[in-house]
């Protein structure tokens, strides 16, 4: 059974991450154009969860420990093909949304990169990793005993949309859009990660990584257009849908294990 109340530590720990990762993220976005960091390289808002996470644990430290390393999670399984899978769910989702797109447009998009691609990718991992220490190695697993994988994703996805906070002055359906795309793959992470304890992290991080190439690369969200964010929302959305369709009891993966076990 579940916990009906957060105890007033981690409600403490709560706000103060919640705080302190928005004022940084507005703090090092107005920074960003003073140290001439290239926003396609890296955003230096990323690093605004993992400080929240540094004062968390200057605060309650046994706690955080316990948060990031997974001691605090319910036991439950781990492991299995989850990880292989969440990997693959991330190209998915950008193949879906610009192929829907390319069909719908009738226009198939390849950016090219001014920095190295190499340099790219390693720092937007770094930066991926950066947020998700926040968002699911120490939110998710924060809310989870009380609200349940499920419910502890929406919230953590719904926060996550929200600190995006220049978003939510664009167009109102291309805004609906990304929070949904939030929502939903927050929901694909929940349930990819539990009981995952100190692995969270690169699986996590990997994943983000993965969707932040895949937009850059083939999709023109960034110029505020509301049909490639709006496909990109549809195309996250679908992806919950199956990975909380697969992850009820006795879905899809309870049998993973064996069916990878027999590819073998």
């Amino acid at each position: 059974m579940r916990d009906k109340r957060m105890s007033s530590k981690d409600v403490g720990a709560l706000v103060l991450f919640l705080v302190v990762a928005f004022l940084a993220a507005g703090v090092l976005g107005a920074v960003q154009p003073v140290t001439r960091i290239p926003g396609e390289v890296i955003e230096l808002t990323q690093f605004g969860p993992a400080l929240g996470v540094g004062l968390a644990a200057l605060l309650w430290p046994d706690r955080v420990r316990a948060l990031l390393t997974g001691a605090a999670e319910p036991p439950g399984r781990a492991g299995g093909g989850r990880p292989a899978l969440l990997v693959a769910t991330a190209p998915l989702i950008i193949v879906a949304s610009a192929a829907a797109y390319a069909a719908l447009a009738g226009d198939t998009r390849v950016a090219g990169t001014a920095a190295p691609f190499a340099l790219i990718a390693w720092a937007q991992l770094v930066g991926a990793c950066a947020e998700e220490v926040g968002w699911r190695c120490f939110l998710q697993p924060l809310l989870r005993t009380r609200f349940g994988p499920l419910g502890a994703s929406v919230a953590v996805g719904a926060a996550w949309g929200l600190w995006h906070v220049p978003v939510l002055a664009e167009h109102p359906v291309y805004a609906a859009a990304f929070l949904l795309a939030a929502v939903s793959m927050s929901v694909v992470l929940g349930w990819a990660l539990e009981g995952m304890g100190e692995r969270r992290l690169p699986l996590a991080g990997g994943f983000h990584a993965l969707i932040n190439l895949g937009m850059l690369l083939f999709m023109d969200e960034e110029s505020g257009a509301v049909l490639p964010m709006a496909l990109f929302g549809a195309s996250c959305l679908a992806a919950a849908v199956v990975w909380t369709w697969a992850s009820r009891p006795g879905g899809a993966p309870a049998r993973i294990p064996a069916v990878l076990k027999d590819v073998r």
